[in-house]
Parts: C-alpha cells; structure tokens; sequence
C-alpha cells in the first residue's frame, strides 16, 4: 500500500498531478481544494495517499491531511459514492465543512457537491453521522502536507546540509489549532458521559461562535442541557 508520496511536481491537470519520484512518475488524483494548495511545476510536494484498487485498473489519491484522507475513506465507504465522488465533495466543502455537515446531518451541504443528488447525501449522512466524531477526535496531530502559504523543499544531494524544514503558514496553523480544540473538547465531554455522536454535534455547533477548547466545551454542555 502506498501511503504517501514526496516528490517534484512534473505537471498538473485538471483533475491529477504528476509527481516525479526519483526518476518514477505517479499520476496522483486530488481534489480541486487540494491542486490549489500544492505548488507549481517543478517544485517539491508531499501528499498522503490511497491506492483504490479494481479488476483493471490502479489509481492513486493524495490528500494534505491524514483526516482528509480519512473523510476520503469513510466517503467511499456509502453505496454509490465512488473514489471521485468523495472527491467532489471534499473539494466543494473541504475537509472542515464535510466534517460539520456528518456531523450535525446537514445532507443539503452534501448536496452541493457536483453529481450528488438529494437521495444519496441523505444516505451519506445517515451511514456516517455515528462514524464522524472517530475523525473529528483525530484533531490537529497530523501536519499538513501542504499549503497555499506553505513552501515544502526537498533535501539538496549533499547529505551534510540538510534543507530547513518549511514552516506552516498562520493559515495553516490556525486550522489545525482549530481542529485540536474540537478533538480536545470531544474527548473532554465523553470523559464527562455524554455519547460521542451527541457530543460531536454539539462541538460542531459550538465551533461556528468558539474556537478554544474552554469555549467549546461550555457551549457544547449548554447545548446537551435538558430542555425545559
């Protein structure tokens, strides 16, 4: 299984890149939020990937997060929605927005995606609503493998000067600040008793005002109160 790739970029398409791998090219289908956010031809990239496999046919998919890859994954996993499907709807709502709309069963955000009808975004959040609060619990702990801000640069031959390591863009790390106060305040409310699917919706609500995890948790609690 190849896991992810690291590499120059040889050329883009519409839908793929071309990534040059020590002199073997792998052609590495991305979504259009993706292609956006890797550099222009020639220079270095990294991307985590999933090869789909099928009777006649082998093809790469390559994400910047492993929570994308993972959204990926559980995309393709409903009946009906195939590799570029899933694609579609990463690339209309990116990883963050496929996330709230799982968690909190918004089917009419699914339906945005290009070849997604209104029977089978229903479906796609039903199947997957319980299964959201796993990868939004992943947080921020996985790096992004790149971004718009972000240069990535390839180790120079000479072993004894190795290149820096490239820094996230403000961007880039506020995502991730995000997305780890989300994961720390899942993980603080079902320490607390409260169901990970109930819980994760409550998050998801509470992440369109707050974005610290002392924020989150008491907005969310006050969101699972008792009515009445």
């Amino acid at each position: 299984m190849i896991g992810k790739i690291s590499g120059r970029i040889d050329y883009r398409a519409s839908d793929h890149v071309l990534i040059d791998v020590r002199g073997v090219g792998y052609i590495v289908y991305a979504s259009e939020r993706t292609l956006m956010a890797l550099p222009g031809a020639g220079e270095a990239c990294a991307l985590y990937t999933e090869l789909q496999v099928r009777e006649d046919l082998l093809q790469l998919f390559g994400f910047l997060t492993l929570a994308e890859k993972e959204w990926h994954r559980l995309l393709t996993s409903v009946q009906g929605v195939g590799a570029k499907a899933a694609m579609a709807i990463l690339g209309t709502l990116g990883p963050d927005g496929v996330s709230r709309a799982l968690t909190i069963g918004d089917a009419a955000a699914i339906r945005k995606a290009p070849g997604v009808g209104p029977k089978l975004a229903q479906r796609i959040t039903l199947e997957l609503k319980d299964k959201a609060p796993a990868v939004m619990a992943m947080g921020g702990s996985a790096p992004d493998l790149g971004d718009p801000d972000t240069t990535l640069i390839e180790a120079p031959e000479a072993p004894e000067t190795p290149a820096p390591a490239a820094k996230p863009s403000p961007r880039s790390t506020a995502r991730r600040q995000s997305q780890q106060a989300q994961a720390d305040a899942l993980s603080a409310l079902t320490n607390l008793g409260y169901g990970p699917s109930d819980a994760a919706q409550a998050i998801a609500q509470a992440a369109e005002d707050e974005t610290e995890t002392a924020g989150l948790i008491r907005a969310a609690l006050k969101l699972l109160a008792p009515k009445g």
